[in-house]
């Protein structure tokens, strides 16, 4: 099932991966731009620092990637301007992401839809935490993505988040209680009981 909210949708759904049960979670936002902006965005690695952060690595098929201080992996498939494949490999665990962009249905701009695939494992994180363990984060990256793309500015929404979180809230910890609501919303949508 997918949750709209604040013109972001999100899915959450079972799934399998390898034959193995795994959670996806899906997010889609349309950008007021065209699709080799977004693209080139998303793959250049002298924009990407501008609203995600600094990544080193051989960035092409095959090779692997470094998100500073985050998550690394290896490039799976890009297929320009359509379609980007990757690992996400992350305390100890690997799991997979799919970009894909194409114009927005309504014509006006850039439709971006990611999807996160993960195992189910005996972890417990994902009772524990459910989507917002990652949803949050896409988010967030979601909303820097398009303050980068409207201004063309570099955007640390991730350091104005710890700010205000530090200082006891303001609107950037508002937008990640908003989108914790929104995923968990996604979720009951899912199946997920309610309690």
């Amino acid at each position: 099932m997918k949750q709209d909210t604040d013109g972001v949708r999100r899915e959450v759904r079972t799934t399998e991966r390898d034959g193995q049960p795994a959670r996806a979670l899906v997010i889609e936002q349309n950008y007021d731009t065209t699709v080799d902006d977004v693209w080139d965005a998303v793959t250049n690695p002298e924009r990407i620092p501008r609203w995600l952060m600094p990544i080193e690595g051989e960035l092409k098929v095959g090779g692997r990637y470094q998100l500073v201080g985050n998550a690394s992996g290896e490039v799976l498939a890009c297929e320009p301007p359509a379609h980007l494949a990757l690992t996400w490999e992350f305390g100890g665990a690997v799991s997979w992401v799919d970009v894909h962009l194409g114009e927005a249905p309504d014509g006006g701009g850039t439709r971006l839809r990611l999807e996160h695939v993960a195992l189910v494992d005996d972890s417990g994180m994902w009772e524990q935490f459910g989507p917002g363990a990652v949803g949050i984060g896409w988010d967030l990256t979601f909303l820097g993505l398009a303050e980068h793309l409207r201004t063309g500015e570099p955007v640390d929404i991730d350091a104005q988040a710890a700010q205000e979180a530090a200082a006891g809230g303001g609107p950037a910890a508002d937008f990640m209680a908003r989108s914790g609501e929104a995923w968990c919303a996604a979720d009951i949508a899912a199946g997920t009981p309610g309690d």
